[in-house]
């Protein structure tokens, strides 16, 4: 796929979104993360041009390069993995979907509380219990959702997940209902956790059917990665 065709591709997601928010009946607003991972700086640049204003890295030391080579002012979000080593470049993500584990919460909050401004982030479940992802069990969601008021530098405002790769529809909208659930947990134990952020480009529909307010599409926009 070309960037050239950016634009027409980006209508159609749109269209089918407000469609999978019609059959899902939430009424919630959808927020489109362009996945630039692997790909050059052009991807972002073209992404705004065409209207985005929220690109998704997984690595920070790849966004960082990314950060440096364009002039356009989008908001970045990590979506991926974060090592502690990493957490002192916090300062250029507008948001963390995944934080996922007490160690990374910990050394998040330190940080947020360092820099007198509280770091906005995103609880990561791991809803199927998959051996290969990071993220907190279901099961752990209520503990968790209290402990997370105790910790002063991280403001939690959401949830984020992933279904399980090649899942058929039934797992897929399973998995999506229970980050759903914990987004309630985390709501009734006080926290401003309104966010979703689930779905990509296999599986986005669902996803907004679900309640997703955040998607994160790479290939349905860029085309398949080093193509």
């Amino acid at each position: 796929m070309s960037f050239q065709d950016l634009g027409a591709r980006l209508a159609e997601v749109a269209d089918r979104v407000a469609r999978a928010v019609v059959r899902g009946g939430h009424g919630q607003r959808v927020t489109l993360i362009a996945v630039t991972k692997t790909r050059g700086p052009d991807a972002v640049q073209a992404a705004w041009q065409a209207g985005v204003q929220n690109v998704g890295e997984n690595k920070v030391q790849e966004a960082l390069g990314k950060m440096a080579a364009v002039d356009v002012p989008v908001r970045w979000h990590l979506i991926g993995h974060l090592q502690r080593n990493k957490v002192r470049d916090l300062d250029h993500f507008a948001l963390v979907h995944s934080i996922d584990r007490v160690s990374i919460a910990d050394a998040v909050s330190t940080f947020g509380i360092t820099r007198k401004r509280s770091v906005d982030a995103l609880v990561q479940v791991n809803v199927a219990g998959e051996d290969t992802k990071g993220g907190f069990a279901l099961a752990e969601m209520p503990a968790q959702s209290e402990q997370f008021v105790a910790r002063a530098g991280l403001r939690i405002t959401g949830v984020m997940t992933m279904a399980p790769l090649n899942a058929d529809e039934r797992t897929t909208r399973m998995v999506f209902q229970g980050a759903r659930s914990a987004r309630d947990l985390l709501v009734g134990a006080g926290h401003p956790a309104f966010d979703l952020s689930m779905g990509m480009s296999n599986d986005y529909e669902l996803a907004v059917e679900e309640g997703a307010t955040m998607i994160r599409l790479g290939t349905v926009l860029f085309g398949e990665r080093g193509l």
